[in-house]
C-alpha cells in the first residue's frame, strides 16, 4: 500500500476523533468528576422565583442591614435589634460540592448567630436566610469566601 497525503489525513482525523472520544468517555464514567445540577428541583424552584424576589424586598422591614464577618468561632451573622421575633432557617450552599450543603435553624443569641468553623470548608459559600418577621416572609442572600 502506498502512503500518500490522503491516507495521512484519514489517519490523523481518526486519531483526533479517538482522542476526543477517549476523554468524553473518561469524564462521563469516572466518579471523581461530578457534574450535578445546581439544585435538585431546578424547574420547581424557578416557579417560586417571584416569591423570592418579594421576600428579598421585605428586608426593608428591618431598620438596619444584616451583616456578617469571619470570627475565630466561625462565621457570625448580625441581625438588627428587632430580631428577637425572627424565626427561620439558614441554608449554606456550596457551589462546588453539594455534599457539603447544610441547613441550621435560626436561633439568635443577642442578635447574632454563629455558623461553626468546623462545618465550613475553605472556599465559596452562598448563605440564604429564610425567615419570618411580622408575619412576612423575608429572604437574605449573601455569598462569602471563607
Amino acid at each position: 500500500m502506498k502512503f500518500n497525503w490522503g491516507t495521512g489525513l484519514v489517519i490523523g482525523m481518526c486519531c483526533f476523533v479517538s482522542f476526543i472520544l477517549f476523554f468524553v468517555i473518561k469524564m462521563s464514567t469516572d466518579t471523581k468528576y461530578e457534574y450535578d445540577l445546581v439544585v435538585e428541583d431546578y424547574y420547581g424552584k424557578e416557579l417560586h422565583f417571584q416569591q423570592e424576589i418579594d421576600a428579598e424586598k421585605n428586608l426593608n422591614l428591618f431598620s438596619e442591614a444584616i451583616t456578617g464577618n469571619k470570627t475565630t468561632d466561625g462565621y457570625t451573622l448580625y441581625f438588627p435589634q428587632t430580631s428577637e421575633e425572627i424565626e427561620g432557617n439558614i441554608h449554606l450552599y456550596r457551589p462546588s460540592n453539594k455534599k457539603l450543603d447544610f441547613t441550621i435553624p435560626l436561633k439568635l443569641n443577642e442578635g447574632k448567630i454563629v455558623i461553626p468553623d468546623d462545618q465550613l470548608v475553605a472556599g465559596r459559600w452562598d448563605i440564604s436566610v429564610e425567615m419570618t418577621y411580622q408575619e412576612k416572609e423575608i429572604l437574605f442572600k449573601k455569598s462569602i469566601t471563607y
